[in-house]
């Protein structure tokens, strides 16, 4: 009988933030996979569990998720740790999960600490919905393009951010979403000296050049908001004639009466008033 993955979640700063079902499952394991052994090593002997790990990190990710499937096929259990926080979100532990999947071998997952939803609580921001970016890639155009899908975004984005990386990223979202966007940045989150500030980009920039940023930061975000939309979109068409909107319209496959209702609640004016402008512009003028 195949053996069981166990996805244990571990403190992102506070060491009391462990389940005691984590412990007891790591202890009784017979293999820990780690993505940092050295890491994992201070954790597992202050809590006095000696069992045996073995390092799972995303530069061996594919030939070590086929060991680990393979020993556990024979049986073994295995327990996945990641540095902090829980395995497999922003981190290699999917690949061994989907491996895990295409085996028929079981998996379950031990719930704890997590970076994102922590900073969520904190953050004052509307968590009903939220849209979760982890690191931004490094590589400039992959981060262009994904700055590119977030400009519309109303949902509240969270993303994580390195100390030496933050400034260059933070201005990175200034371009795309303004300055004057609402952001609250989460350091050295359930540590002894987290912080978290509410404020705006711009700000953030301005703070992040006067002291040097230490520590790693969750960003949280707000999505764009409905009167944003409606300003752009107002602004989008007050260079059109009514006439053209209605045109605009006409061509997308509407026809004239479907137009014009769509231009009379874009432009927040009745159907009459459109018909009227539509009259007056459409009018042959006597030379």
């Amino acid at each position: 009988m195949a053996g069981t993955l166990y996805i244990c979640a571990t403190p992102i700063g506070n060491l009391e933030d462990i389940t005691s079902r984590v412990l007891r499952v790591l202890s009784e394991v017979d293999l820990i996979a780690c993505e940092d052994t050295r890491t994992s090593a201070h954790l597992l002997s202050r809590f006095d569990i000696h069992t045996k790990t073995t390092s799972y990190h995303k530069f061996n990710e594919h030939t070590k998720a086929q060991e680990l499937v393979d020993m556990m096929l024979n049986g073994a259990n295995v327990a996945l740790i990641s540095d902090a926080g829980t395995p497999a979100i922003s981190d290699p532990g999917e690949t061994l999960v989907r491996l895990c999947g295409q085996y028929h071998v079981p998996v379950t997952s031990l719930p704890g600490a997590n970076a994102c939803i922590t900073a969520l609580t904190l953050s004052g921001k509307s968590t009903r919905r939220f849209a979760f970016e982890g690191f931004l890639p490094s590589d400039k155009k992959e981060m262009k393009e994904i700055l590119a899908e977030l400009k519309d975004e109303r949902r509240t984005i969270v993303l994580y951010e390195a100390p030496h990386r933050l400034i260059r990223t933070l201005e990175a979202l200034s371009g795309v979403l303004g300055e004057g966007r609402e952001i609250t940045l989460c350091r050295e989150l359930t540590k002894r000296f987290e912080t978290v500030t509410a404020t705006t980009i711009g700000e953030a920039i301005e703070d992040a050049r006067e002291k040097e940023p230490r520590g790693e930061y969750v960003l949280v975000i707000a999505g764009k908001s409905a009167d944003e939309i409606e300003a752009e979109k107002a602004a989008s068409f007050e260079s059109l004639t009514i006439t053209e909107h209605v045109a605009m319209y006409e061509n997308k496959g509407m026809n004239r009466k479907e137009a014009m209702k769509a231009v009379a609640a874009e432009r927040g004016i009745s159907k009459r008033d459109v018909y009227q402008a539509l009259l007056k512009e459409e009018e042959p003028s006597h030379h």
